[in-house]
């Protein structure tokens, strides 16, 4: 039986043609490494990401060149027929690049502790009332502009906090802490919303799972309780590489979504952008939210496995891993194995020292199969049932 998390119910947030909200399905996005300025190189690497499957693609726009940059990299990403939609990112002395660059990308990002530059206190003392109306004004001034780009060319804007870059004014006020992160963003989205403009994506990234997953969960409190129905944007920010990069993401993004938070993602791993992507359709395949591939299920293999199940494993894999949206299980015996295939749509499954069984469901439908034909049989089945497609077709 298939299991379904309910969502947090957000409004529905066009970033170009991808929709992001809880009525439509988690989207995918990763960004760029490579310079701006550097446009043949960001149109290379935006297409290998979008072949991956990636459906929002960002890049960062330190400079008002940069942001000009990105106009060259949408020409270009039309002319080849790439239409994944861009976000670029703005976060020092944001105003002015943020301007420009709302006319050529999909959605605007500002970091709420960088978009207007304060020059840092030497003093830790309490900000008075005044002090934060004057910082909340000097805010707005900023960003009023950027709103109304925003919504003369029809762009999204994420409100992107970062744990590890929170306003000095934050950091005093409420501590380095998750509270500290989502009045951060409220009082970006506050400023949106007295414009009238709620095309807004909210994101509260942290290195640590236990911060992120903190903070993620008071902004969804918050703006429930407020009645803000904003989507959320999940990350664990600066996740590293290799194995822990990948099981630290698949903890946090998986944890808030398996509870019905988040409509978007990004695994952010220091490795090739491209990476990022399985990781992501992996997380959101464990969980039930998206099928882009086959579902392999397997027992772990006891003494009363008969076959090499790693070796098998890989064989079906093999023949079976371009049919998407099929469920598939290998199981060491006959004990347990029917009972505990997750509601596999086929099993293939041990019954003694060089015999397998095959089924469609929990139904036995062959048996007695030479365990060298298991695989060729397996497809027999598969291509009878009307469910085989050839790797290309697929």
């Amino acid at each position: 039986m298939e299991m379904s998390y309910p969502r947090r119910r957000t409004r529905t947030v066009m970033v170009g043609q991808i929709a992001i909200g809880s009525e439509h399905p988690v989207v995918v996005q990763s960004m760029t490494t490579e310079h701006t300025r550097n446009v043949d190189a960001v149109v290379n690497q935006t297409v290998e990401l979008w072949r991956e499957g990636c459906e929002i693609v960002r890049v960062t726009a330190p400079t008002m060149g940069d942001a000009q940059a990105i106009g060259e990299i949408r020409a270009k990403l039309d002319a080849l027929g790439c239409d994944v939609p861009l976000a670029a990112d703005v976060h020092h002395d944001g105003s002015r690049i943020a301007v420009e660059v709302a006319r050529h990308v999909d959605k605007v990002r500002i970091n709420p502790g960088l978009f207007v530059f304060r020059k840092q206190r030497a003093d830790s003392v309490d900000y008075t009332e005044e002090e934060h109306a004057a910082e909340r004004a000097a805010i707005e001034e900023q960003l009023a502009p950027v709103i109304a780009a925003c919504q003369a060319h029809g762009t999204a804007m994420r409100i992107g906090v970062n744990h590890g870059s929170l306003a000095q004014r934050m950091l005093v006020t409420y501590g380095d802490t998750p509270q500290g992160m989502v009045k951060s963003a409220l009082e970006f989205i506050d400023i949106c919303r007295k414009y009238d403009y709620h095309e807004l994506v909210i994101s509260l990234k942290a290195s640590r799972v236990p911060v992120m997953l903190a903070a993620y969960r008071l902004m969804a409190r918050t703006l429930d309780e407020l009645g803000y129905d904003y989507p959320l944007h999940l990350g664990v920010t600066e996740a590293g590489d290799r194995d822990y990069a990948r099981i630290k993401s698949a903890v946090g993004i998986g944890t808030l979504l398996a509870e019905g938070i988040g409509d978007t993602i990004r695994v952010s791993l220091s490795e090739p952008p491209a990476n990022e992507i399985p990781v992501c359709y992996e997380i959101l395949q464990g969980l039930g939210l998206r099928k882009t591939k086959t579902e392999f299920i397997a027992c772990p293999s006891c003494g009363r496995t008969y076959f090499d199940l790693p070796t098998v494993l890989n064989q079906v894999r093999d023949a079976t891993e371009h049919l998407a949206g099929i469920d598939i299980a290998v199981m060491g015996c006959i004990v347990n194995g029917p009972g505990e295939m997750a509601d596999a749509d086929y099993g293939y499954v041990g019954k003694g020292v060089g015999r397998i069984a095959l089924y469609r469901g929990h139904e036995m439908v062959k048996t007695g199969i030479a365990e060298e034909d298991g695989v060729q049989e397996l497809v027999a089945l598969l291509k009878a049932d009307g469910v085989w497609r050839e790797p290309e077709e697929a």
